[in-house]
């Protein structure tokens, strides 16, 4: 049972900047392209960092406010250039990984998004939160065809026609009769390893 890959839910198409890019630049590369980060590059198209919408507000926040008559604590370093702006090194993933390696990492790092490389570190790819919760829109029915198939037909010794197999927005409720009652445990277990299962409910039973 294997999980979806990052290659299926990446963003192929992305803007990058190289290191030397200044802060009225990036802002713009943001708002023209409805984005919140992009990633920073060198010379050979390997992330080097990224700049987010929060590394620029950082600038933002430590600029003097005439209405206020307490100092800002200055960040030190160069902060008018993507160099200085960006969150280094990057937290990067591969496209073979799957979706929740993805989401590992990202709750890991506590980053919002990855910089998808190639086997050279090349960039190839983005992935986001929204990217990976993209799997749990996946059609109930898909879902409940893939359990039917992969784990309730997959097993020797459980009989698919004597187990009831519910999915309601991505929760499973399985009832019925398994037997031998051990399976119930592996059945589970599989269940949950499916994309866009939010919660597995065993209600089945035994015929002894």
């Amino acid at each position: 049972m294997r999980h979806r890959q990052v290659a299926d839910v990446m963003t192929r198409e992305v803007v990058r900047v190289p290191p030397d890019t200044g802060f009225r630049e990036i802002a713009a590369t943001l708002a023209v392209h409805r984005i919140s980060a992009v990633p920073v590059v060198d010379g050979a198209d390997r992330p080097v960092g990224v700049v987010s919408e929060a590394d620029l507000l950082h600038t933002q926040a430590a600029q003097d406010d005439p209405d206020e008559m307490r100092a800002v604590p200055r960040r030190e370093g160069d902060r008018a250039t993507a160099a200085g702006l960006m969150s280094a090194p990057p937290v990067c993933i591969t496209a073979d990984a799957s979706v929740v390696a993805a989401a590992r990492q990202m709750e890991r790092h506590g980053v919002k998004r990855l910089p998808v490389v190639d086997a050279d570190g090349r960039l190839v790819g983005m992935v986001s939160r929204a990217d990976l919760v993209k799997v749990f829109l996946r059609d109930d029915r898909a879902i409940a065809k893939q359990i039917a198939d992969e784990v309730l037909g997959a097993i020797d010794g459980i009989d698919p026609a004597a187990v009831d197999l519910q999915v309601d927005q991505g929760r499973v409720t399985l009832s019925g009769t398994i037997d031998p009652p051990y399976l119930a445990a592996v059945v589970d277990r599989l269940c949950r390893s499916i994309d866009g299962v939010v919660s597995v409910t065993d209600r089945t039973g035994s015929r002894g």
